[in-house]
């Protein structure tokens, strides 16, 4: 656009920016210097050389200043609006989008970042969720441990209920309404030790920290290409193509703001931003699968209209 406002202005100047020269101008500039020379003639400081008979009449010399002078400027004028006009119209302006040559960046090499980046981290977001149910499963299996140990019947101060069974068999007076509760509660207490194996795995496998440090890397890595696939797009073809690719996309990089944003109120014990985090994790996750579907034919295009590298 700024080339062809400076070729209009160029075109405008060149028929408007000169002025045929007045011949009273011509003819006093004549006169003036007629009389220059006819002062140093009487003065002796001239002499009379004149091989293109310059020293003619006024009349004359004003008559042929003022048609060849035309002549020039006139045909000046036209020439340089003609050239600049002819520049404007044949000469092919490249789209402003497509601005300078990204070189690698255009071609099939940085064209195929955004899809395998993004498949990659399809898999990658499976990862964290599954790390952050673990997390999630590691925190409630307290709660769990303890409301199942509240069933259990008075163990005398054993640390299981094998060990109150087999005190209360061996003592001289048994009780059997005791020794029958105890045995009832067995299937408690084996479920008991599994649930509290599963917590201490999951403890020394430290989801916590894992799925804070994958979620982290996720939207970062996330926002980043999703950001350069549509930069990739409008620098190959100066445009960019609206569509539900695009728009899910976007959604799914506000799902990742929204599910980051409730981190400090789940830290605080928030169940309401727990349940947040996850529905906005999942929606992004099925938004994700649904994104392979719709990528997939624009990937596809993209091998065909692009060249390595």
């Amino acid at each position: 656009m700024i080339r062809r406002a400076l070729l209009a202005t160029l075109a405008t100047s060149a028929v408007t920016g000169f002025t045929v020269p007045n011949p009273t101008t011509i003819s006093s500039r004549a006169t003036s210097r007629t009389a220059f020379e006819n002062n140093n003639l009487d003065n002796g400081s001239l002499e009379s050389f004149d091989p293109l008979n310059f020293s003619s009449s006024d009349d004359n010399e004003s008559s042929f200043l003022s048609n060849n002078d035309n002549n020039n400027i006139n045909t000046r004028a036209v020439a340089i609006a003609t050239a600049a006009m002819m520049t404007m119209t044949t000469s092919p302006l490249s789209a402003s989008a497509a601005g300078p040559d990204w070189g690698i960046f255009e071609g099939r090499t940085g064209s195929l970042l955004h899809p395998i980046a993004m498949f990659s981290m399809a898999a990658f977001s499976a990862s964290t969720a599954l790390l952050g149910f673990q997390w999630r499963r590691q925190r409630t299996l307290g709660d769990e441990i303890s409301s199942l140990k509240k069933t259990l019947p008075d163990l005398n101060g054993a640390k299981s209920v094998k060990e109150a069974l087999a005190a209360a068999e061996g003592a001289e007076e048994v009780d059997a309404s005791y020794v029958s509760s105890l045995k009832g509660a067995l299937a408690t207490d084996g479920q008991i030790a599994e649930l509290t194996k599963e917590r201490k795995d999951l403890a020394s496998a430290g989801p916590r920290d894992k799925h804070f440090s994958q979620g982290s890397l996720l939207l970062f890595t996330g926002v980043a290409f999703a950001i350069e696939g549509p930069l990739n797009t409008y620098a190959r073809a100066g445009k960019l193509f609206p569509g539900p690719h695009l728009y899910a996309g976007a959604g799914l990089v506000v799902l990742w703001a929204l599910a980051a944003s409730m981190v400090p109120s789940m830290q605080k014990g928030s169940d309401a931003a727990r349940t947040v985090h996850i529905g906005a994790n999942l929606a992004g996750i099925g938004l994700f699968v649904w994104q392979i579907t719709t990528g997939v034919p624009i990937l596809f295009k993209v091998i065909e209209f692009t060249k390595w590298p």
